[in-house]
């Protein structure tokens, strides 16, 4: 019994050739190391989040027995709102302008905490008090997430903008993907960034 051969169309051969030379050679890297910094911004900002949300809490139990830090209070309370009012976006990542007011609106808010913190070793009950402790240990936890979160955002943005200034990413770019740009990084905006701010209290 003869056997039977079935023959591709040319044209479908050709279009798989095509399909599996492109997918292996980059074309889809751009796009998806830009949705890794999307992502790995989003966990920043969710870090953010976490720290803010961990501030009232913070500064109740404070305030319960420190009354008369109030100035403190205040601009732990202040700083607090000025670094939830800035929201970067994802296609805000690229406005210099914009990521550089986050920062420092972040970096105001590590050193309104820093001297928060400080008021605590003037007030020894209040270093006892339970809430005061497991608030201490969230707000360190959270810092180290943020540095984390920070450090992968980083990474991310470092991959996106080698991809595009490389081959051969960088054919690709002006082929494809000219509308989207080397991304910022982050930059330190205070004196002593590369210090983390001191919230133990020994």
């Amino acid at each position: 019994m003869p056997t039977l051969r079935y023959r591709l169309p040319s044209g479908l051969l050709a279009l798989l050739f095509l399909t599996t030379l492109l997918s292996g050679c980059g074309i889809n890297n751009i796009p998806r190391y830009d949705e890794q910094v999307k992502s790995a911004w989003s966990q920043v900002e969710n870090q953010y989040q976490r720290r803010a949300d961990l501030i009232p809490n913070l500064v109740e139990t404070v305030q319960g027995f420190a009354r008369q830090e109030r100035e403190t209070l205040r601009e732990v309370t202040e700083a607090r709102s000025r670094a939830t009012s800035i929201q970067i976006s994802a296609e805000d990542l690229d406005d210099p302008e914009k990521m550089r007011q986050f920062e420092q609106a972040q970096a105001q808010l590590t050193g309104a905490l820093s001297r928060l913190m400080a008021v605590s070793e003037r007030y020894p009950e209040l270093r006892s008090n339970e809430n005061f402790l497991a608030l201490q240990s969230q707000l360190e936890g959270t810092e180290n997430r943020i540095a984390v979160a920070r450090r992968d955002y980083v990474q991310a943005v470092e991959r996106y903008n080698t991809e595009i200034r490389t081959f051969p990413g960088r054919i690709w770019h002006g082929i494809l993907y000219s509308d989207m740009p080397l991304r910022e990084n982050f930059e330190a905006t205070t004196a002593n960034a590369d210090q983390a701010p001191q919230v133990q209290f020994e």
